[in-house]
């Protein structure tokens, strides 16, 4: 969905494939840490799923659209120069007041 056409590739635009890749690899790594920190005992596997499924999607549209923020901001500095293609890390810090989730980020 990052790499190919999609709804998030008409408002956002497309990530190359490799970035796309890890791009996921971390979104899956966040929803699953988040999922696994706020399920309980007393869940079904009907609001697990859901849980999971909103930590997806949020961390995908924060991915594209951090994307394409940093791409029109370095557009504009780098005006007459190739824009630089962001780094994925900035999408996927998170503080601990956000969530009680460990910080994800690139190595």
């Amino acid at each position: 969905m990052l790499s190919k056409q999609s709804i998030l590739s008409k408002c956002y635009s497309t990530l190359l494939s490799d970035e796309a890749s890890f791009a996921a690899r971390l979104i899956e790594m966040k929803a699953f840490s988040t999922t696994a920190a706020s399920a309980s005992v007393e869940d079904d596997g009907i609001e697990i799923i859901q849980v999971y499924s909103h930590e997806i999607s949020r961390k995908m549209l924060d991915t594209v659209k951090t994307r394409a923020s940093s791409t029109v901001a370095a557009s504009v500095v780098d005006a007459g120069t190739a824009p630089q293609t962001p780094s994925l890390k900035a999408a996927f810090t998170t503080t601990t007041s956000e969530d009680n989730s460990p910080t994800i980020t690139e190595s």
